[in-house]
């Protein structure tokens, strides 16, 4: 490379799936970036739970119109890297620049996406031969970040400050999925009080993002000391371990008539009626995590209470461009967060490596820069 200037080579190194939680590594064409989209050299990538659940299951990943498996298709969706090639009309960017990225790119046609909601696209997945309405979700739908290069629409890109690290950078899309679901509540407000439910990284980031907007108390609850050792470092007021006490007494003692918000990033199977006994009457619930099975639910609790419950999907709203700028400014930091790497040769053994030390690897990072 000289200056700004990129050697772009006719094939590049790829992770793809072949059958269920198998991964070979392929080569493949390096794209070319079309109108409104550009070529992104990817420098670091983090392993995603929801790349282990993709691995196992398929689900929620959909490449055309089926199952991801043996279709010579790359996941990976929390990436960073620098802009190599710009397609027809981009001026917003330029060769050289650190970015990183957001999933999805709405077809920009449907009912949906004309009203910003990108994430809920209509045309989700249809994206190939025949069925081609333009839609894009890097790692779940298209091609995404364990390669050496990526296609993104530039709606998609977040400039990197030089100060903050390729490994920090991977995580701002994390923050953003945390900033978008505090949004889908009607935003937070300064001085309103929220629980978190599950300190995995969308949780430990919902108490960042959430303290950087003003709000107290934030309460985190999980069930593994070190992490919420970490949601006290990022500003936690109170932290719950539920093996230990029982989270709905720890939050209404501190706040007798429930907490305004409650954001569940567990996924466990009382975490929904719990977060429904926290919150008070007229209270917020947004859902961020995808439970193994379904589980019963009080339905008549939310009813009598008037309480409002949402789903969130990504990181939508541009929410990653909000929480981009919280850390810009230096109001939240995700450092802590970041744990291992590895090279991207090694992705196997660094998806293994996720796997085996979920208690203490939270984010787990491969690296590819040169």
């Amino acid at each position: 490379m000289n200056g700004n200037a990129f050697e772009i080579p006719q094939t590049m190194k790829a992770w793809v799936l072949g059958g269920v939680d198998e991964l070979l590594q392929v080569e493949k064409p390096v794209p070319a970036p079309g109108p409104a989209q550009v070529l992104v050299k990817i420098d670091a990538v983090s392993i995603c739970g929801t790349d282990i659940e993709i691995m196992r299951n398929g689900l929620p990943a959909i490449v055309q119109g089926g199952s991801p498996f043996n279709k010579n298709f790359t996941i990976g969706h929390e990436y960073m890297g620098r802009v190599a090639k710009l397609g027809e009309g981009v001026d917003t960017y330029k060769i050289g620049d650190r970015v990183a990225v957001e999933i999805h790119a709405g077809c920009g046609q449907c009912e949906r996406c004309r009203e910003g909601m990108y994430t809920s696209c209509l045309n989700y997945g249809q994206n190939y031969e025949g069925h081609d309405k333009g839609h894009r979700a890097n790692g779940f739908t298209t091609d995404g970040g364990f390669a050496e290069f990526a296609i993104n629409h530039v709606n998609t890109l977040v400039h990197v400050p030089d100060f903050i690290s390729d490994e920090e950078a991977t995580l701002i899309v994390t923050a953003g999925t945390a900033m978008y679901g505090l949004d889908v509540m009607s935003g937070l407000y300064a001085g309103k009080g929220i629980a978190i439910t599950g300190p995995g990284p969308i949780g430990l980031m919902g108490v960042a993002v959430a303290k950087a907007l003003g709000a107290y108390p934030v309460f985190l609850t999980g069930t593994r000391d070190d992490r919420l050792e970490m949601g006290k470092q990022l500003g936690a007021d109170y932290v719950v371990n539920v093996r230990n006490e029982d989270a709905v007494k720890a939050v209404r003692n501190i706040m007798p008539k429930g907490i305004h918000y409650v954001m569940e990033c567990s996924g466990a199977k009382d975490a929904f009626n719990e977060a429904a006994q926290m919150v008070q009457r007229g209270g917020r619930i947004c859902l961020a995590a995808f439970p193994e099975e379904p589980y019963p639910v009080d339905v008549a609790a939310l009813v009598r209470n008037n309480i409002y419950i949402f789903g969130i999907r990504g990181e939508g709203n541009s929410a990653t461009h909000r929480a981009a700028s919280l850390m810009e400014q230096k109001r939240i930091s995700v450092k802590p967060l970041h744990t291992h790497t590895f090279p991207l040769d090694e992705l196997p053994t660094a998806i293994k490596y996720a796997k085996e030390r979920i208690d203490n690897a939270i984010k787990v990072v491969v690296t590819n820069k040169k």
